[in-house]
């Protein structure tokens, strides 16, 4: 079975805004990860931290076309992360996030679809939120406990 995780979200900022939020890690990290070693360029293997979990991903970036696409290897096991970007109009990017060539069978298969989807779904969601309404929307930070107590 070759699985394809799928997940989109109409974004109401310019495809150069929304491209440029998921290149630039002191742009990304406000709605996705803790911290990265570097830009997104092609070629390039950076390393994202989710330190709250206390997990960190390789990431090869293995193409980059402006304001189109944005082509990933990364993860354990290793696959593929296509993020598509589609000008709907001047204020409006369509994002379509793919995950494919898992490497996976059987039950593993079938819970590693299940949190990448969701995964995917939340990172889109957040970008949403910063990116339309410049808030810290904190999603990804809050998804799993141990919730840390704002008092």
């Amino acid at each position: 079975m070759n699985a394809v995780i799928e997940t989109q979200m109409l974004i109401r900022k310019s495809i150069n805004i929304v491209f440029n939020a998921f290149v630039d890690p002191l742009i990304t990290q406000k709605f996705w990860f803790s911290s990265s070693t570097g830009y997104l360029e092609q070629g390039a293997k950076v390393e994202w931290t989710w330190e709250k979990y206390h997990a960190v991903a390789q990431v090869h970036v293995l193409k980059i076309k402006e304001n189109e696409l944005i082509r990933l290897e990364w993860g354990d096991p290793k696959t593929k992360v296509d993020f598509i970007f589609e000008k709907v109009s001047a204020m409006e990017t369509y994002v379509h996030i793919k995950n494919y060539d898992i490497p996976l069978q059987d039950q593993a298969l079938i819970d590693f679809v299940i949190d990448a989807t969701g995964g995917f779904t939340t990172v889109l969601d957040a970008a949403k939120i910063f990116l339309e309404h410049e808030i810290e929307p904190n999603l990804i930070f809050d998804k799993f406990p141990p919730f840390e107590s704002a008092h």
